[in-house]
């Protein structure tokens, strides 16, 4: 079976034999793509690519000195080579509509008022801690280049709203969705997926029957980098015999049989949830907290729980415990008090 070709991907070999693949789109940055060809890592990377913004009219031709000129250096490092696609990609989006805007002016002129001016200029607390970050690793970069002496980026702070984050899912809201959407239609298939492995939503579009093998989803994830294997539960396979999954590329699919982005999931999620009546704020990677809540309620130790959900520390998993055990204690708490302080009835 002839392999599937993929435009705008140059192949060649290299001084010691490795195959090496690049997306090269007229107009459009320059990309590296993982080996294998054709394999999760290389069509993830390759998505991206496709949906990334093209370089700026003149790129090609940057002062030297100029931001648009270190953009262009820091692309080319050993630091930026090195970073998983999705996080290139990522870097990618901002500092391209950071060039279109600011790409002609001077590295050495940057002053902590400037980068402050631009941080402030952002819509959203974390869009400014993102902007921030990059600025730093630019500055950083232009240190190491001999373009500056000093990081003008470096004792700015961007305070982040204390939040909790993602708000787990509940068994009662759970219900209600499923109860509302029944097998077969696509939101059911979206929730017993995503409450059943626990992965994120780039996680979740990858997913097709290529990794199903010996009763688990075995699969590689595309923000850390983790191998998990998650055994398929008989609510997960009752789900995958239905309609709309596929039988061949990936499970969620739109209607045309193309793949869904995540961010384009996440997007259709929100509908979903305020058609099945829905009250909270609730989204589509609180299913992944609710599996993490459900794994600590089972008695599951913080191991197993990094094992299923991927996490790469023991804290990370534990708060799912610590969660569980403070409720139980908070039970066994008032239970005592009850018992202690309680008066009798008296008998008449």
């Amino acid at each position: 079976m002839p392999r599937k070709r993929f435009r705008y991907v140059q192949e060649f070999e290299d001084k010691t034999g490795t195959r090496r693949y690049y997306f090269r789109r007229p107009g459009f940055p320059r990309v590296p793509l993982p080996a294998p060809y054709g394999g999760d890592e290389f069509k993830h990377a390759y998505d991206l690519a496709m949906a990334g913004a093209p370089k700026p009219v003149g790129g090609e031709r940057s002062p030297p000195g100029s931001m648009s000129a270190l953009i262009a250096s820091f692309y080319a490092s050993a630091k930026f080579q090195a970073l998983r696609p999705i996080t290139a990609a990522t870097y990618r989006n901002i500092l391209e509509r950071f060039r279109a805007e600011h790409g002609h002016k001077s590295v050495a002129g940057m002053q902590p008022k400037h980068v402050h001016a631009l941080v402030d200029n952002v819509k959203g607390p974390h869009a400014r801690k993102r902007l921030l970050n990059l600025l730093s690793l630019l500055m950083k970069h232009a240190i190491r280049t001999g373009l500056r002496q000093d990081n003008p980026a470096r004792d700015i702070e961007v305070e982040l709203p204390k939040s909790e984050g993602f708000l787990s899912w509940t068994e009662e809201e759970i219900g209600q969705f499923r109860a509302y959407w029944a097998l077969g239609v696509l939101p059911r298939l979206v929730l017993e997926l995503a409450l059943n492995t626990g992965q994120r939503r780039g996680d979740l579009v990858r997913m097709g029957r290529e990794h199903m093998r010996d009763g688990k989803i075995h699969i590689k994830q595309s923000k850390t980098g983790a191998s998990v294997h998650v055994p398929i539960n008989e609510e997960l396979r009752t789900a995958l015999a239905f309609p709309p999954c596929r039988d061949f590329g990936p499970f969620l699919q739109t209607e045309k049989g193309a793949p869904r982005s995540a961010a384009g999931l996440g997007n259709d999620f929100h509908g979903w949830v305020r058609e099945a009546g829905l009250e909270r704020p609730l989204t589509l990677h609180g299913f992944r907290k609710a599996a993490g809540r459900r794994l600590a309620e089972a008695g599951c130790t913080a191991p197993e729980i990094m094992a299923i959900l991927g996490h790469k520390s023991l804290k990370e998993a534990q708060r799912y415990i610590d969660a569980f055990n403070r409720e139980k204690a908070g039970e066994a708490a008032m239970a005592k008090v009850e018992a202690r302080f309680t008066r009798t009835k008296e008998v008449r």
